[in-house]
């Protein structure tokens, strides 16, 4: 008597047995890894951003102090810049209020009303599971948006294909190694739960055993006779699988304007990709934050008198490297020495000299040089 013979006769129903032994449900994380990955990369960068004001700026060393240190009593500087840039890429958008002590808070969520000729606003801030009951102006906010285009719904989108893809990979890669067996069973009458039970251990023991024992020994039991099936399934290797998720990776870097090579680890053309990074993702973006802050933390005649809030990204050069090129600048008049402290992300200097320009004697006008070639000549 066959299997289904079997069911007939002691009146099992069909649905009553389990047949689910192997299944193992994977979710897959592609695209928050990837990601996660490119905003860590840009939060890293940010983070090491040292905020200055140029000139006189009223209250600058408050201002400083919450840009570099501690922006409130919960978050450092490092934790505050990485919410912001998360926040930025998942959200498009972050709103930024100040308390009355004067601490930097990010919103969790808020809603912001705009207009064509007055203060935009925002209301329904909070912040962790605090709502605040008042209602900001733009003036009392710092707003910041990454584009114009939610940059997620592209990602989406390429999401869309790659994950679908992705997911048809490791099925048959988990097709690949799936123990698939038959399970025989005669000469049982019994037509009680204790029947259904007995099979349905017996398979889960037989599946156990062959699933997780490098040798497997099971008993044959009498009236059941487990056969494992072998079928020829497609094969693709891990390599595969990698390239989709090195290609989806490749396409958020690529939106965020991040070299994927640095994120990658590869070393050739290290200092252009990094140059790349940094002024087409790092520095834009550090422009959008100084110029909010200026905005509203700089009153206009402050900074039309040189007053101003500036960020020194993360330098990528040595200055060892850069000594030759900085004492051409200065010695032939190009540049004065705190302009070049300036470029290369250091504090101006207070001496007076440092905002003089040289030239060295070498650097002379033709005629100058004649002259002078001339008079040791008689």
């Amino acid at each position: 008597m066959g299997l289904f013979d079997f069911w007939r006769t002691n009146g099992i129903n069909f649905d009553e047995i389990e047949f689910g032994i192997g299944d193992i449900t994977e979710r897959i994380h592609m695209k928050r890894l990837a990601v996660q990955t490119c905003i860590n990369f840009i939060a890293k960068s940010i983070s090491q951003t040292e905020f200055k004001t140029i000139g006189k700026v009223d209250g600058s060393e408050e201002i400083l102090y919450r840009l570099n240190v501690r922006p409130n009593v919960n978050q450092s500087s490092t934790e505050f810049w990485q919410k912001v840039v998360s926040k930025l890429v998942y959200d498009n958008e972050v709103l930024i209020v100040v308390n009355d002590q004067d601490d930097l808070l990010i919103a969790d969520t808020f809603e912001c009303q705009t207009y064509a000729m007055v203060e935009n606003t925002f209301k329904y801030v909070t912040v962790d599971n605090y709502e605040f009951s008042r209602t900001f102006t733009q003036r009392d906010v710092i707003y910041l948006r990454l584009n114009n285009d939610h940059l997620m719904n592209a990602i989406d989108g390429i999401f869309a294909d790659y994950g679908e893809l992705f997911a048809r990979l490791v099925e048959f890669q988990k097709r690949r190694g799936q123990i698939r067996g038959v399970v025989e069973i005669e000469g049982l009458n019994a037509r009680d739960d204790g029947t259904r039970e007995k099979i349905e251990g017996y398979i889960n023991k037989v599946f156990t055993a062959f699933s997780k024992k490098a040798i497997a020994v099971i008993p044959q039991q009498k009236g059941m006779k487990y056969t494992e099936i072998n079928s020829n399934q497609p094969t693709f290797s891990v390599e595969e699988i990698d390239k989709v998720t090195n290609g989806f990776l490749s396409q958020v870097a690529t939106s965020l304007h991040i070299p994927i090579s640095l994120i990658k680890g590869e070393m050739a053309d290290v200092e252009k990709q990094t140059k790349n990074f940094m002024t087409f993702c790092i520095r834009p973006l550090l422009k959008k934050i100084t110029d909010e802050f200026n905005g509203k933390s700089v009153e206009k005649k402050e900074y039309l008198a040189g007053g101003r809030i500036t960020a020194a990204a993360v330098n990528y050069h040595s200055i060892f490297d850069l000594a030759t090129s900085v004492d051409k600048l200065i010695s032939s008049g190009f540049a004065t020495i705190n302009e070049m402290r300036e470029e290369a992300g250091w504090h101006r200097s207070d001496d007076e000299i440092a905002d003089k320009h040289f030239i060295t004697k070498n650097y002379k006008e033709m005629d100058e040089s004649q002259a002078a070639e001339g008079g040791e000549n008689e």
